[in-house]
C-alpha cells in the first residue's frame, strides 16, 4: 500500500470518528491533493479538487469544541502516516479571527495515555521560569466521546535555522526542569540501559538525588556530577524526550518555541536530547545502524558544550539509544527495524564503555 493511500484509509478511520452522524453534510478539501493528502480543510471556492463531505451534526467534534471554547469552531485535519505507534488525530481548532488551539486526540490506550503525560507535564512547565524555552499552555483537557481531548495554545511556527547556542541553552533548561520520582506518572520517561542502578540508588542519582542541576546553573556544572573513573554517574536530568528539528521553531524574541512534549521524561543522562536531536536528523539521510554508528562517533562534538569528555559523550550515546530501543519495544512498534540489526553490533562494539 502506498503512503497516499494508506493516509486516505486513515483519514477515514479518522472522520468516522470525529464527525459522527447524524448532521448536514459539510464540504472539506483534501490539500494540496488526493495524491499527497497532508490536510483537510473547510472547502473554499478557490480549492481545486480533492472534495470530502462530512457530517456536521451536533455529536462532531466541531460541536463539541464550539462548546469548549464558547465560540464557532471549525477544524483542520491533518492527515496523518499510518506507520506510528504514538499516530493520532492532530487538529488545529479555528474560530472567525483565526486559529484558537492545537488539538490532540488520545483515541488509543498508548495515545490517551501520552496526551494526559503531556497535560501534565506543561501544567508542570506552567510553574517553572523559562528563559530560552516557550512551551504551550493548555487550554483545555478532557474526555469526548471517550477519546481524550488536549487543546493547547497554537505556537507560531516559522521556518530557519535556529542557532547553535540557542539549541543548547535550551537542552540545557529543560534538563534542569525540577521534578520529583522520575518513575512516578511518567510513561515517557528515559529507561535506564541495562546494569544500571535503579532509581534512588545513590550510584544512579549522583549528588542530586531526584532532581537536575540547579536552574540557572551553567551546563558545565554537569562536570561536578562524574564520577572518579570519568563516566557520569548522575541520572538526575529531565529530556523533552522528541527535541526534533520539527517540534521546535525560534521565536520572534529570539527564544525557542518547543511542542510535542508528550515523551517528557525524567532521571536521565545529561545530553540526551542533544543525541535526539542529532540521530533524527541523520535518519533523514542514512539508514538507523549508519544512524547510530554517527551518534557515537560524533557524540564528544554533540556533548561537549554540556561539560562531557570523549567517554562520557560515548557512554551517553549508546544509552540513549538503548532507551529509544527500550521506548519502540514498550510501544510495541519498530520503526528503525529489529534493535538487533541497528542497536546489538554497535554496542557489543562498545561493551568496554557499558
Amino acid at each position: 500500500m502506498n503512503d497516499a493511500r494508506a493516509r486516505l484509509r486513515y483519514l477515514d478511520q479518522t472522520l468516522d470518528l470525529l464527525f459522527p452522524g447524524p448532521g448536514d453534510p459539510s464540504p472539506y478539501t483534501l490539500l494540496p491533493h488526493r495524491l499527497l493528502p497532508r490536510r483537510l480543510v473547510p472547502r473554499a471556492w478557490w480549492h481545486p479538487g480533492g472534495r470530502v463531505t462530512v457530517s456536521s451534526g451536533r455529536d462532531g467534534i466541531e460541536s463539541h469544541l464550539s462548546e469548549v471554547f464558547g465560540t464557532p469552531v471549525r477544524v483542520t485535519l491533518r492527515v496523518r502516516p499510518a506507520r506510528r505507534a504514538n499516530r493520532k488525530p492532530i487538529l488545529e481548532a479555528r474560530a472567525a479571527d483565526g486559529p484558537i488551539a492545537f488539538v490532540k486526540i488520545g483515541d488509543t490506550d498508548l495515545t490517551r495515555e501520552l496526551v494526559a503525560h503531556e497535560a501534565r507535564t506543561l501544567g508542570l512547565l506552567s510553574g517553572v521560569p523559562l528563559k530560552t524555552v516557550v512551551p504551550p499552555a493548555v487550554l483545555h483537557h478532557g474526555s469526548w466521546r471517550g477519546l481524550s481531548v488536549l487543546a493547547l495554545t497554537p505556537l507560531p511556527v516559522r521556518r530557519g535555522r535556529i542557532p547553535r547556542d540557542v539549541l543548547t541553552d535550551a537542552i540545557a533548561e529543560i534538563a534542569r526542569i525540577p521534578h520529583g520520582d522520575p518513575a512516578e506518572g511518567n510513561p515517557a520517561r528515559g529507561n535506564p540501559a541495562p546494569g544500571d542502578p535503579p532509581p534512588g540508588d545513590p550510584a544512579r542519582t549522583g549528588p542530586f538525588p531526584g532532581n537536575p542541576a540547579p536552574a540557572g546553573s551553567p551546563p558545565e556544572d554537569a562536570a561536578a556530577n562524574r564520577g572518579p573513573e570519568g563516566p557520569p554517574r548522575d541520572r538526575g536530568f529531565s529530556w523533552h524526550g522528541d527535541l526534533t528539528p520539527w517540534n521546535i521553531s525560534r521565536g520572534p524574541d529570539g527564544r525557542l518555541l518547543v511542542w510535542d512534549w508528550e515523551r517528557f521524561g525524567t532521571g536521565v543522562p545529561l545530553g540526551f536530547d542533544a543525541v535526539h536531536h542529532f540521530f533524527q536528523r541523520a535518519l533523514r539521510r542514512d539508514d538507523p545502524a549508519t544512524a547510530a554508528r554517527a551518534c557515537v562517533a560524533r557524540a564528544l562534538r554533540i556533548l561537549a558544550p554540556f561539560g562531557l569528555s570523549a567517554a562520557e559523550s560515548r557512554l551517553t550515546a549508546l544509552r540513549y539509544l538503548i532507551a529509544l530501543a527500550d521506548r519502540h519495544a514498550a510501544d510495541g512498534h519498530a520503526p528503525l527495524g529489529p534493535p538487533e540489526v541497528w542497536l546489538t553490533p554497535l554496542a557489543d562494539s562498545q561493551e568496554t564503555l557499558l
